[in-house]
């Protein structure tokens, strides 16, 4: 059995799995398109498994406006991974401009978050409630990682799932 993290050390080391892996999406010598899907399969679980289980507990201490703008910011990264994911030649110019996109918005949103999703949960909750929190996400980041949740057919169904009727 793995110990139990808290939720805010899962949550930032996600975070840094995904700035790494955007280095690597930049680096000609790396493997871009592999980096790509990584990253997509990360950022989507980690997104879905911050709303199963960080969220709902945001929203019922009050900070509903956070996890809303956080939750907005999250959808407008997925809208500029779905670009990414349809550019073919990785050494393109729109390869680059869509990639300057997605680490632009990504930077902005893991900064966002860091600064008021992770610092509420931080002073919210005690450390057995984030173990718990850490628990439940780290089995449905697994859950959507098995199912290769970063797929560009599920960010499709993603992005148009977000689209108002």
């Amino acid at each position: 059995m793995t110990p139990t993290q808290d939720v805010v050390e899962v949550i930032l080391e996600d975070h840094r799995t995904m700035e790494e892996l955007l280095r690597l999406m930049r680096s000609t010598d790396a493997d871009r398109p592999g980096a790509l899907h990584d990253f997509a399969h990360l950022m989507i679980a980690h997104g879905e498994a911050e709303r199963a289980s960080v969220h709902p507990v945001l929203t019922s201490f009050g900070n509903a406006d956070t996890v809303e703008r956080v939750e907005a910011a999250h959808q407008e990264a997925v809208k500029v991974l779905f670009a990414l994911l349809q550019v073919r030649e990785v050494s393109s110019v729109e390869w680059e401009w869509r990639l300057r996109q997605l680490a632009g918005v990504t930077g902005r949103h893991t900064d966002e978050e860091e600064r008021t999703l992770v610092n509420r949960v931080r002073e919210s909750l005690s450390r057995p409630c984030r173990e718990e929190l850490g628990a439940g996400y780290a089995r449905t980041k697994a859950d959507l990682l098995a199912a290769r949740c970063g797929s560009l057919a599920n960010v499709h169904r993603l992005v148009c799932a977000a689209v108002p009727v």
